[in-house]
């Protein structure tokens, strides 16, 4: 009985220190630079959020923030960079649409799945989307587009930020509904690769986030001809929305959330929740992010993102079966 007894006392000692060790952790907690996990390649929508939001969160949390882009497969080794990571905090998600929502019904094979392997701080921005063309293709409009690809079934081709992003099942759903078919061409590195072979005529157009086309639309390297979003953009006025275009159905855009590795100390989250929502209410990052219509949104609380991240994979995993997206 007495070495039950001392067994017992023995773990409550060491679930006391355990504690006690993750509340002075805490509060101590960042005491050396913390890494953000982008996994796409630089000029795509989740760096533009990443290197935005990079120096107030710095502020917010005294200490220094390192963007690490790591990219490959449709952004699946950055996740699982992250979801390998020591749970600490250190090692921070900028995660999307795709890479949290889409990618486990699109690529089943993928051993890390985002629902079990994370822990969803926050939902930052949503950034709507938009589809362009090339100067070369002679389509002003979507309902243009749709004539024009109509009469060349299978000789068009469209860019996608890998085959597993919400650009890529957009278009899809779009083609569906307009009776169209054109080709898919994935892009390695996510949407800034995507967008920079639509500009450089690989491909005859592309559906993507505002914030990685409308460089090229500003220059002149592509055409913007419907946006999707539930209003017409300030960047782009007399560009319709898909629904003003017959497409009512088409208003999806891509959010961002930030995310830790499952097993991260509540602490450590209830620290990094504050810190990261009094970042997205800053006047300039929301002015920044604006400047590619893209919206600072903050989660009520971590379990409210839960919520919304489970119900988002859950309906992009009907989208991805219904139009038959499986990767085998």
């Amino acid at each position: 009985m007495a070495t039950v007894s001392r067994s017992v006392l023995a773990v409550t000692f060491g679930y006391v220190a355990a504690v006690a060790g993750f509340s002075q952790a805490a509060e101590s907690y960042p005491s050396r630079p913390v890494r953000i996990i982008v996994p796409f390649q630089p000029g795509g929508a989740s760096d533009f959020v990443g290197r935005i939001i990079q120096p107030k969160l710095g502020e917010e949390l005294n200490q220094t923030i390192v963007i690490d882009n790591r990219t490959g497969a449709s952004g699946y080794v950055g996740v699982e960079v992250a979801a390998n990571a020591t749970p600490d905090g250190y090692t921070i998600l900028l995660g999307n649409i795709g890479t949290m929502a889409i990618n486990a019904s699109v690529f089943p094979r993928f051993k890390v799945k985002p629902l079990d392997a994370f822990i969803g701080v926050t939902q930052v921005v949503d950034v709507p989307g938009m589809v362009v063309v090339h100067p070369s293709l002679p389509v002003k409009t979507i309902r243009e587009l749709v004539a024009y690809a109509k009469a060349r079934p299978g000789k068009l081709n469209f860019s996608a930020a890998g085959a597993g992003s919400n650009s890529r099942l957009a278009m899809e759903f779009f083609m569906r509904q307009a009776g169209i078919q054109i080709v898919m061409v994935a892009y390695k590195g996510g949407a800034g690769g995507a967008s920079l072979g639509a500009a450089q005529g690989e491909v005859q157009m592309t559906m993507l986030t505002s914030s990685s086309v409308l460089p090229y639309v500003r220059s002149g390297r592509l055409r913007a001809v419907g946006v999707i979003a539930p209003e017409r953009l300030s960047a782009v006025p007399d560009v319709p929305t898909m629904k003003e275009s017959g497409f009512p159905d088409l208003v999806v855009g891509s959010w961002q959330g930030v995310y830790v590795p499952k097993g991260t100390p509540r602490p450590v989250v209830d620290r990094l929740f504050p810190a990261a929502a009094r970042t997205m209410r800053d006047p300039n990052v929301i002015a920044r992010l604006g400047t590619a219509s893209a919206a600072a949104i903050v989660s009520k609380s971590p379990e409210d993102f839960r919520r919304f991240w489970v119900s988002e994979h859950n309906r992009w995993a009907k989208v991805v079966n219904d139009i038959g997206a499986v990767a085998r």
